[in-house]
């Protein structure tokens, strides 16, 4: 019987996964401008300025994520982004349904979850340092 283990690779793909998607997310921000998710801070009674920590948890964090220079640092970096996220467009209704049945902060507890993961897990020797 052959047996496939290879829980570097398994990392790689994880890092690659979680950063190339939460990258995407903050491309779009930087791409539509900074003002709904000011608006969102607000509203919860952040500060303004809070928005722009949104730019380091979705573009700086993944990138760091993807090459794996400090991944354990960066993955917790979008474990608290996301849940602030959950907070911010979810805070009344974390245990409400959309009309599949499904959570609404499905998305945003995968993402935070998968970064946890990396977390606990470290980069893996697919990285350039090794956390």
């Amino acid at each position: 019987m052959i047996q496939l283990k290879n829980d570097d690779a398994a990392k790689l793909i994880l890092r690659l996964t979680v950063g190339i998607l939460m990258l995407s997310h903050g491309i779009g921000k930087i791409m539509h401008g900074i003002d709904g998710v000011q608006a969102m801070t607000v509203a919860v009674g952040l500060p303004q300025w809070f928005a722009y920590g949104v730019y380091i948890g979705e573009v700086i964090a993944p990138i760091l994520l993807i090459v794996g220079y400090y991944g354990r640092m960066a993955a917790l970096v979008i474990t608290f982004t996301m849940a602030n996220a959950i907070y911010m467009a979810n805070g009344g209704d974390l245990f409400a349904l959309n009309t599949f049945g499904a959570p609404v902060i499905e998305l945003p507890l995968f993402y935070m979850m998968a970064a946890l993961a990396i977390f606990l897990l470290g980069s893996g020797k697919y990285s350039i340092r090794r956390s």
